[in-house]
């Protein structure tokens, strides 16, 4: 029979005491994940999110809020009301999901979100993102640890694979649900899940040295961001963000995408950086006076400085460069 993982165990090791949450949505992992949170006695409450989307949604939510009376775990359940979009709907359903779980969070003193994603999840998004020529962070696939509207998000199970997870609940007679959307092959990962074990079969690349190239291309990611978020902090100061073009331009080419879409993503608020698209975009335009709008920001050039504000907001070099002299 199977037992708990044992990297799942060594991991949450480190957070041992402390106040978490965990989505819960019914399938296999989440359920998986939240019995093995409780076997270990971690202290948590459950997170679900209905999206009103399918016929068996209102069940999975009382399943879940059943689970978490027989384990004596707190549960709070979200719906999702409203018109939802005509495309996009996966998207704008996650984003949705991580919106009110991160509120509850931030709201409850909570600090961590432990969500479900396991290795196979890793592998599916790095063919995903393979498919559509991301670079380096897109390859480097999902951390275990990260930060998403000031929460920080967990993934306990990134060692574990689907299979281990399905056989711990098949045999511990686990109940668990099966997503109808996870066999739509109008979706991009589906066909993949349904097709990735052809790479093996006949090209001889397997999981294990896909999953070794993500942790390879993490380290390398794990480099880059504290290498920026040093940069970052020269420019992101109270009297704003203005430097010299050699700031973004001496920089390799990836780090200087990273480095203007991050100053970007912060100076206007916005949850994500801009697409890649619009960075190389925005960075030719850069290479001359100019001035544009990006991520809620106004983004001007006037002869070797370059000045990042909010939009909206009223500045010129000449103020700005006065009050950096004051500093």
């Amino acid at each position: 029979m199977f037992t708990m993982n044992t990297k799942f165990k060594d991991f949450m090791r480190k957070y041992q005491g402390k106040k978490m949450a965990v989505g819960v949505s019914g399938g296999v992992d989440s359920v998986c994940l939240l019995y093995w949170l409780h076997e270990v006695g971690a202290d948590i409450v459950c997170l679900h999110v209905n999206h009103k989307l399918r016929p068996e949604a209102d069940t999975e939510t009382s399943y879940v809020q059943d689970i978490c009376k027989k384990l004596n775990i707190p549960c709070h359940v979200f719906i999702w009301d409203g018109d939802k979009p005509k495309s996009g709907l996966e998207a704008a359903a996650r984003e949705n999901r991580y919106r009110m779980m991160t509120d509850f969070c931030a709201q409850n003193g909570i600090e961590y979100l432990l969500t479900a994603h396991q290795s196979d999840d890793q592998i599916e998004t790095f063919l995903m993102n393979l498919s559509r020529g991301s670079g380096l962070y897109g390859l480097s696939g999902m951390m275990q640890e990260s930060l998403r509207n000031g929460i920080k998000i967990l993934r306990p199970l990134l060692d574990v694979s689907r299979e281990e997870i399905q056989q711990y609940c098949d045999d511990n007679h686990i109940k668990y649900f099966v997503d109808s959307m996870n066999s739509d092959e109008h979706y991009t990962r589906v066909k993949i899940r349904k097709n990735r074990q052809l790479l093996n079969d006949n090209l001889g690349i397997s999981d294990s040295r896909i999953l070794l190239a993500i942790q390879n291309l993490g380290r390398t990611r794990q480099w880059m961001d504290k290498y920026i978020t040093n940069r970052l902090e020269i420019i992101l100061r109270p009297w704003g963000t203005m430097f010299a073009e050699s700031f973004l331009f001496d920089e390799a080419d990836e780090i200087r995408l990273k480095l203007l879409g991050l100053a970007i993503q912060k100076i206007g608020g916005d949850d994500y950086l801009p697409r890649l698209n619009s960075l190389q975009q925005a960075l030719c335009k850069l290479q001359s006076d100019c001035q544009f709008t990006l991520g809620h920001c106004t983004i001007r050039r006037f002869n070797n400085r370059i000045l990042i504000v909010p939009e909206g907001k009223r500045t010129t070099f000449r103020k700005r460069y006065e009050k950096r002299k004051k500093q």
